[in-house]
């Protein structure tokens, strides 16, 4: 995925600050990201779904609000209203760029204003909430006590998420008086509501009455045990399935996941997310897989660790190499299989000092083989494993070359 830096003028005037998120290849759709109140574009959720609407091969904006983030301006001068104003001027510096949004996807308050906008951008086919509100006045219980304060002086200064933001009257006043419901049943869009039953920042009942204000085609699908910012690598990459699924009814998505273009029998492997440990794998541009580490080491577990790659390909060379064999020597069997355990074990006898102590990549294969078999086209077998060209790399001293390259 390439991104790009780029500004644009907000509703006041003020440089907000954004990243494009292009595919590989060519554009087929475009996107617009409104992310959750006081955040951010770069919040690991945004980053995600971007990367994985880019990879089928969307053009992904995402902004910082009027005075959050990246962006110029005064938080303390903004309000529901604006936060509106400023998504309809992203669709357009997108259409400038590209073309108009198809697709506008919303995270928490995020998800509200792109409900409201959504009937001012006329090119958008297609809306996404994530643990959007119904009622964007919602948001004022974050504030506590301080509402009293924030009427009687005008404003005060809250504490979110351990952030100190200055929340004015003139806010309260603003998401006080938002009409949603009409809004929504409006917008003529398909709509896909994201949303976790125990979400204890936006309530799950937000969602139904999101779901129940819009006309069809809508659909509704759980996160499950997700919290409210999503933050869990497994949630994001399961909320940006979940969209990419439903959304390519309604917008042209490639058909597989575009990464960067490869020289011929290259393996592509790109970070996912710089944050943790996950990778994009692609192969010839027509196999996409995800790698990753276990929790225990800091990774997510959502995909196969790089020695589990290495293990696999050892089993299915394996495999392969003996269902040849027998083909060629017209052995009955009806089926092969293999279990492939990685291990390090210390070297306990080595020639020299320089051996002692250190560890040596143990790879074990159990077979399985079922038919008809001889003992003697039972040995023949276990003995043709070892000529696999995987195992035969395996015991050979391999060698890496390296390049960096810009």
């Amino acid at each position: 995925m390439k991104t790009q830096r780029i500004t644009f003028t907000g509703h006041d005037g003020s440089q907000l600050a954004a990243r494009l998120d292009l595919p590989e290849g060519e554009i087929t759709a475009t996107a617009l990201f409104a992310h959750c109140f006081t955040c951010s574009k770069d919040i690991p959720a945004a980053r995600r779904i971007a990367q994985r609407l880019a990879q089928r091969g969307m053009a992904v904006l995402r902004f910082d609000f009027t005075g959050l983030g990246h962006s110029e301006g005064e938080f303390a001068n903004t309000n529901f209203t604006t936060n509106v104003a400023d998504l309809v001027l992203a669709a357009k510096a997108l259409e400038e760029r590209f073309a108009a949004p198809q697709l506008l996807v919303g995270h928490s308050l995020g998800g509200a204003a792109v409900l409201k906008a959504a009937g001012k951008i006329p090119g958008a086919r297609a809306v996404a909430t994530i643990g959007a509100p119904f009622d964007p006045a919602h948001v004022a219980h974050n504030f506590g006590a301080k509402v009293k304060e924030i009427e009687e002086q005008g404003g005060a200064q809250v504490d979110l998420a351990g952030r100190p933001f200055t929340i004015c009257k003139h806010f309260l006043e603003d998401i006080a008086a938002q009409e949603m419901k009409p809004a929504i049943a409006g917008m003529n869009k398909a709509l896909l509501v994201l949303h976790a039953p125990l979400d204890d920042v936006v309530g799950i009942e937000n969602a139904g009455e999101i779901f129940t204000a819009a006309k069809h085609p809508k659909s509704f699908v759980t996160l499950d045990d997700a919290d409210h910012l999503v933050t869990r690598q497994a949630d994001a990459e399961y909320a940006a399935d979940t969209i990419l699924a439903w959304a390519a009814r309604y917008v042209d998505l490639a058909a597989e996941p575009v990464t960067k273009a490869a020289p011929d029998g290259a393996v592509h492997v790109s970070e996912a997310d710089a944050a943790g440990f996950l990778q994009d794998v692609n192969i010839a541009g027509r196999h996409a897989y995800l790698a990753d580490e276990p929790k225990a080491v800091g990774g997510a577990d959502l995909g196969p660790t790089p020695y589990q790659y290495l293990s696999a390909g050892l089993g299915a060379c394996t495999t392969m190499t003996i269902r040849m064999y027998a083909r060629h020597k017209g052995y009955p069997l009806d089926h092969v299989a293999v279990d492939v355990y990685h291990d390090k074990r210390h070297v306990e006898a080595m020639s020299g000092d320089a051996g002692k102590g250190s560890k040596q990549d143990v790879f074990r294969r159990d077979i399985h083989v079922t038919g008809d078999l001889t003992d003697k086209q039972r040995a023949d077998i276990l003995k043709i494993a070892d000529k696999c060209p995987v195992h035969k790399t395996l015991h050979a001293t391999a060698v890496v070359e390296t390049n960096l390259l810009d």
